[in-house]
């Protein structure tokens, strides 16, 4: 995930200043050189960093904090709220018409950005909450991206209004409203063309588009991995066309994140989403309180328990938790928890969502979709007396589920360990998670 550097150096940072018992503003300024570069090597802009240190010092070398008795953590807990502050401090919800009336929402960037994914992504997550959502292909000079947009629409099984490459966008656009009215679609999604580099042309084939029809929101999607130039097109983007926020892709890769800690600070703009992955489900909503404890290591419990919340029923969760607790889960539930698990997303993020794992986790490797296919395998290979009894596979069963998982006999060896190992750490985890959602739900993991 982004920001996996800069949690490790900030991390590291503050653990020498909660090693000692007593600090000085010595000590407090030292801790806040170290964050400055962690900072400046992440990518987050120059000017944001210099505010951003200031800010923490003037809070943190008061009387108060240096003579508290635990001004280790007091310097943290700073850290954190103006980490929260930097992205925006409260979470924007995109305002959109009533249902009964038509929204659009046009969505613009480089070429690259992930605009015909996000797009797509999008319509899903309005689809979710009861919109009826219609993308449209405003590309025309590039008909692959119009192809994926239809190609990504039948997926999801949402309706591309598509007029090819000969007509301008904005007369597409304006087409697309009537056709939306006539079928009782309320939510437009435009998919407009980009480009390598901002140019005249994109721009005026943008501020067509808005003189032709009623745009509800202006959306910029920028790509994470082009760091503080993320910064320079959302801002140029803003001055030009005006954006009433921003999308910020591919958070979920090797990326050191700058983008979506100077984007707010510099444009006053709002980060909406987040792309954390391919799924549909991956655009997650950005709350700027909790990727600041992500940032800082210190998890974040309830992105975890509303996404078990949107893969499980209550009922299913109250028995798994149940099983989990009392140790009595079984190969059947396994089977069942790969299933929820793939709903949810990579296994690695989510695990790092909980307080404290995302060090452990650092050079573990995690399963993929093919290594969850070969775990299927050994499980579909078992009879359901042995499913139901994973202590009664002895090494004779063990031979004839690896014939039949065709797989070796020490992969169905290590799958059976690996089993083990996870029923006691699903006890543990079961019941922390339990106390950490307050009684709302026990995350069935």
């Amino acid at each position: 995930m982004a920001f996996e550097s800069l949690s490790d150096k900030l991390q590291n940072i503050f653990k020498k200043l909660r090693g000692k018992g007593r600090l000085s503003e010595a000590d407090v300024k030292e801790a806040l050189k170290e964050v400055k570069m962690a900072l400046l090597e992440a990518d987050v802009n120059f000017k944001v960093v210099k505010q951003f240190v200031k800010s923490v010092e003037e809070r943190a070398v008061g009387s108060d904090v240096l003579e508290s008795l635990t001004p280790g953590q007091q310097v943290i807990k700073i850290v954190n709220e103006e980490l929260t502050k930097l992205m925006g401090s409260e979470t924007k919800e995109l305002l959109l018409r009533p249902a009964s009336e038509i929204s659009v929402i046009m969505l613009c960037g480089l070429q690259g950005a992930g605009k015909t994914t996000t797009a797509a992504k999008l319509a899903a997550k309005y689809r979710s909450s009861g919109r009826k959502p219609l993308l449209v292909a405003l590309d025309i000079h590039r008909p692959a991206a119009i192809e994926q947009l239809i190609v990504n629409g039948e997926k999801l099984g949402i309706e591309v209004f598509s007029m090819g490459t000969d007509i301008s966008p904005e007369k597409i656009a304006v087409a697309a409203i009537d056709y939306a009215k006539q079928n009782a679609y309320n939510t437009v999604i435009l998919d407009t063309a980009g480009r390598l580099h901002i140019d005249e042309d994109m721009m005026k084939e943008l501020s067509d588009v808005r003189n032709a029809v009623q745009i509800s929101a202006t959306l910029l999607v920028v790509d994470a991995m082009t760091g503080q130039d993320a910064v320079t097109v959302a801002k140029t983007f803003d001055e030009q066309i005006g954006i009433d926020g921003v999308i910020i892709t591919k958070l979920d890769g090797d990326t050191r994140g700058g983008a979506a800690l100077s984007i707010v600070a510099v444009t006053g703009k709002p980060i909406y989403y987040v792309g954390m992955g391919e799924k549909p489900e991956n655009l997650e909503q950005f709350y700027p309180d909790r990727m600041a404890s992500r940032i800082l290591g210190m998890g974040d419990v309830l992105t975890l328990i509303e996404k078990a919340e949107a893969a499980y029923d209550e009922e299913q969760a109250k028995a798994m938790a149940s099983k989990m607790a009392k140790a009595e889960f079984d190969f059947n539930d396994y089977l069942e928890q790969l299933a929820q698990l793939r709903k949810m997303g990579n296994i690695g993020d989510l695990l790092g969502m909980i307080p404290g794992m995302g060090n452990k986790l650092r050079g573990v490797e995690m399963p993929d979709d093919k290594a969850l296919g070969k775990t299927e395998a050994i499980i579909f290979s078992m009879t359901k007396q042995e499913r139901s009894r994973p202590d009664m596979i002895n090494p004779s069963r063990k031979n004839r589920i690896a014939a039949g998982a065709g797989v070796d006999i020490s992969e169905v060896n290590r799958f059976l360990k690996q089993f083990e190992q996870s029923r006691k750490m699903m006890k543990q985890m079961s019941g922390m998670l339990g106390k950490k959602g307050k009684g709302r739900f026990k995350f069935p993991f």
